[in-house]
């Protein structure tokens, strides 16, 4: 296995997912507390790395050995144990010794913060694994959107101001809703470009219960309640008012870039540029989120 492989075994273009709300639910703990404690954060950033690499590792092992990615119907290059043939073995060593170190890290990040981080950091894991791994796959449900947007949405971006802050309040878990919705939308459109090869495989995803006809209206209620809560919050006051003109900018290109995937349409071959499609939106709305709150703390 060279060290190209390994990157494509962790998918590591898509650590920008976790990255992008680790940084969010950091920058908010900033401007609710007005400091941050900077070890704590570096330790908060490479767990975070390490456990989303792991979950990858251990989805790219299990989907092969279920055959859900296989010669036959895979269309993705970046599937190195079915073009390329990496032996399976190596992502899951991988992947277990990536949460090895995310162990590690996290058993650190309790004893400089509180040892109830052991427990959440514990369940995280545990359903990374359950997520393709286990006797029934949390992917292969309709519940896959609302697991993975809870917790790389906003599990991770209240654990990210909990480091912080050392306490979790109401304003940090409503701040981290438009996350969950566009973290889960993420997954929404990996599954509508690979309806055809998970049914195949026996999966009984949200896509697939819905249809065909259902995809680019289910896409659209996503966007439309993701940035609907932006513009509430920020009325609300959870937001500072001097952010919203950043995520009205985010709001504007993702409704330019989802008009383009629309048109593009979403198949097993267009699978890859969608995938950067909704990357770039959740990219956007992260750095767009970042900046307006490290404005208001400059200014405040």
């Amino acid at each position: 296995m060279t060290f190209n492989q390994f990157l494509r075994i962790v998918e590591i273009r898509t650590k920008i997912i976790s990255m992008g709300t680790f940084a969010a639910g950091t920058l908010y703990a900033l401007y609710v507390m007005g400091n941050l404690n900077y070890l704590v954060m570096v330790l908060m950033g490479f767990a975070t790395l390490f456990v989303d690499m792991g979950t990858t590792g251990f989805n790219s092992y299990f989907d092969y050995r279920n055959g859900t990615d296989n010669h036959e119907i895979e269309c993705e290059d970046d599937k190195v144990l079915v073009h390329q043939g990496v032996s399976p073995l190596w992502a899951l060593l991988v992947s277990l010794m990536l949460f090895g170190m995310a162990g590690v890290l996290g058993l650190v990040l309790a004893y400089l913060t509180s040892w109830k981080l052991i427990v959440v950091g514990g369940v995280c894991m545990l359903v990374g694994f359950a997520y393709t791994g286990g006797p029934l796959p949390i992917s292969r449900t309709p519940f896959g959107e609302v697991f993975a947007g809870f917790f790389l949405g906003t599990t991770l971006f209240v654990l990210s101001f909990y480091v912080q802050a050392k306490s979790v309040v109401v304003e940090a878990l409503l701040a981290s809703l438009p996350f969950l919705i566009l973290v889960g939308m993420i997954l929404s459109v990996n599954n509508c470009c690979d309806l055809i090869r998970d049914k195949a495989a026996g999966r009984k995803t949200l896509t697939i219960v819905l249809g065909r006809y259902g995809v680019v209206p289910l896409l659209a209620i996503e966007i439309l309640l993701a940035f609907g809560l932006v513009l509430l919050l920020s009325f609300l006051g959870v937001y500072p008012l001097l952010q919203l003109p950043f995520l009205a900018l985010s709001a504007i290109f993702a409704a330019v870039e989802f008009r383009t995937m629309v048109k593009r349409g979403f198949a097993l071959q267009t699978k890859q540029v969608q995938m950067a499609s909704i990357g770039k939106i959740y990219l956007v709305f992260c750095l767009c989120f970042s900046l307006g709150l490290l404005v208001t703390h400059l200014l405040g």
